[in-house]
């Protein structure tokens, strides 16, 4: 049984990550935690804990956000019973210490995050900031669903020759042992200070082990237009990356290849790093 945490804006109640947890539950019975957020917790929390200023204390929630929290509650419990998942509650965020937050991430096997959540009130500015401090502080494996999408009928592995990236397809490869039938495509990235060819026929040779149906391709960081272009048209996809704000997320992120997917909100991304 699979434990997994939804994060959820207090104010804001993700249906995507609630459907993402239904399908992966009517699949293999999972544990869910639900962690309900006040909108501005949800939107510091992360950079709270990269600071190391003071003891890492969260501003009280106002009572208006509290009484949506609740009816946010009372729906995902409602939701939970309907679909026969197991789950818990915790939203007693007041003067939460966020290394207890970080905890939760610690002993679950996946996070679970709205991306709209992040993108609806934080303005274009800051919330990708907001969203690599969330991707990069978790100790467990992040997936990032937009609120409408298809669920996956296929799989894009990115690569890069990483360490990192490795490590992101076999977290995917073991916790999502359903996907192993879907049509399959390994990306290698050819990134400024990678290098994409290394270990090549490892990489495949694990791959192949793992997706009955696998193909391959190489894509060139100067043909960011036609990744942007075609991961758009893999509207029932779930890409799959390596380490956030290390390695080659970093330069993807300013490269708009992963911005673009996760802003957009086309289909769920899958990230994990050491």
């Amino acid at each position: 049984m699979r434990n997994i945490i939804i994060a959820f804006d207090g104010s804001q109640y993700s249906e995507g990550a609630m459907a993402f947890a239904r399908q992966m539950n009517s699949a293999e019975r999972i544990s869910v935690t639900g962690l309900f957020l006040p909108q501005m917790i949800f939107a510091n929390l992360w950079s709270y804990a990269d600071s190391g200023s003071g003891s890492g204390f969260i501003p009280l929630i106002e009572a208006d956000d509290s009484e949506q929290i609740n009816k946010n509650i009372l729906r995902f419990e409602q939701e939970c019973k309907k679909y026969n998942i197991k789950s818990i509650v915790k939203k007693d965020f007041f003067d939460f210490a966020i290394p207890e937050l970080q905890k939760e991430t610690r002993f679950a096997d996946i996070i679970i995050i709205g991306s709209e959540s992040f993108y609806k009130h934080l303005g274009s500015e800051h919330s990708n900031e907001y969203l690599k401090d969330a991707l990069h502080t978790s100790e467990c494996p992040v997936v990032v669903v937009p609120e409408s999408y298809r669920y996956p009928e296929s799989n894009i592995l990115a690569y890069d020759g990483s360490e990192s990236s490795v490590f992101a397809i076999k977290q995917f490869m073991y916790l999502f042992p359903e996907f192993s039938e879907l049509p399959t495509i390994l990306v290698s990235l050819k990134l400024p200070g990678s290098n994409y060819a290394k270990n090549t026929d490892n990489i495949r040779a694990l791959v192949a082990d793992h997706f009955s149906s696998l193909s391959f391709m190489n894509l060139e960081l100067d043909a960011k237009k036609y990744f942007s272009t075609w991961i758009s048209e893999k509207k029932g996809s779930i890409l799959v990356c390596g380490a956030f704000s290390r390695s080659f997320l970093s330069q993807l992120f300013r490269q708009s290849f992963v911005e673009d997917v996760i802003s957009e909100h086309k289909i769920p991304v899958f990230i994990s790093h050491k």
